[in-house]
């Protein structure tokens, strides 16, 4: 059986509210008009972020710094702030670096070689036959299929530990001179976050059991989000048609992944979503209210972090982990990306 042992996240430097963003935009939205100025600054009022922490300051973010400058940062912060979330990880898991025989890290919003995981091996002095796996390009989906192939590899290999890290800094996309409704969502539900699990396949190793997990893509669908590699950085790509996509979709999302399982949706005790922003929350609550479950968690995780890509779903697990549920109550992960794919796991305390 493979394991979630511990989880744990780190929050980056810089923390603002909302309303205290709400200034910046004066000055980035200069010149423009004043309905589309009305307009920008009632999405983010009307978000569901409350606060967000980022790498870099919002002066920082909302100036014309060059895509080397905002990269070099991604990488110097990914770097420290991965470290100290993985030592914090086995820290409360009471292991030690060279207990690790498995390296994930994931991230989709910065340009790392040699990658983190590389630098994490140095750093927390690992074992040198550590395996290491870096994923990037699946954006948002990445934390919970960085479990899955996490899960292969232990499933595979009893008595083996692993760690996923996930490390992501969507405000380093930011693009300046870009005032489309693209840009200005972006802006207005993404913050920056850094998380991590600690996986096992060790008898003696306690925490939830992965009783499944499958991967679902959308066809025709590889429009609908993801990143356009400009001179200026990372632009993002967000359809907005995403929400009704996951609507039109989740019932074979959900339903055929649980009866394969023997399960319904009444035995699921708890929902681990990835909080995407308020449209798609808004979706996946008016499909579970009807069945009396409820996404409390995910809806926290939004208003008090916004949407920190992969990184975003572990906050949640975390938060999820804390409460400690009952032995044998179940969970359900759930997290959409790039492709366009939707990512589940099926676990049992």
């Amino acid at each position: 059986m493979v394991k979630i042992n511990t989880v744990n996240k780190t929050l980056p430097g810089n923390k603002r509210t909302t309303s205290e963003i709400l200034p910046f935009l004066d000055g980035w939205l200069h010149g423009q008009d004043d309905r589309f100025i009305k307009k920008v600054k009632k999405i983010f009022e009307n978000s569901a972020v409350d606060e967000r922490y980022s790498f870099m300051s919002p002066a920082e973010v909302f100036s014309l710094t060059s895509f080397e400058a905002r990269n070099n940062l991604y990488m110097e912060q990914s770097i420290e702030l991965g470290t100290e979330c993985l030592q914090g990880a086995l820290t409360k898991a009471n292991w030690t670096a060279k207990d690790l025989d498995y390296l994930i890290t994931v991230s989709c919003t910065g340009i790392m070689i040699p990658s983190l995981d590389a630098h994490l091996i140095n750093n927390l002095q690992m074992r040198q036959d550590v395996v290491r796996l870096p994923v990037t390009e699946m954006g948002c989906a990445a934390g919970v299929a960085g479990m899955i192939y996490a899960r292969n590899f232990l499933k595979a290999n009893p008595g083996k530990r692993a760690a996923l890290i996930a490390v992501e800094s969507p405000t380093a996309t930011f693009q300046l001179k870009d005032y489309s409704m693209t840009n200005v969502v972006s802006a207005a539900i993404f913050g920056d976050g850094v998380a991590c699990a600690l996986l096992s396949s060790c008898d003696d190793d306690e925490g939830p059991v992965i009783l499944d997990d499958s991967m679902y893509h959308f066809t025709e669908s590889t429009n609908l989000m993801g990143f356009k590699l400009t001179d200026t950085g990372l632009k993002m790509i967000l359809d907005i048609d995403v929400p009704e996509v996951i609507e039109a979709n989740f019932p074979a999302i959900i339903f055929p992944f649980l009866e394969r399982n023997g399960l319904g949706i009444a035995d699921i005790d708890h929902l681990i979503f990835h909080p995407g922003g308020k449209k798609i929350i808004h979706v996946v609550e008016s499909l579970f209210s009807e069945l009396g479950k409820n996404i409390n968690d995910t809806k926290e995780v939004l208003r008090l972090y916004g949407n920190m890509s992969s990184a975003t779903v572990l906050y949640v697990l975390e938060r999820m982990m804390d409460k400690k549920p009952a032995p044998g109550e179940k969970g359900l992960m759930l997290s959409f990306g790039p492709g366009f794919t939707a990512q589940r796991i099926l676990l049992q305390w």
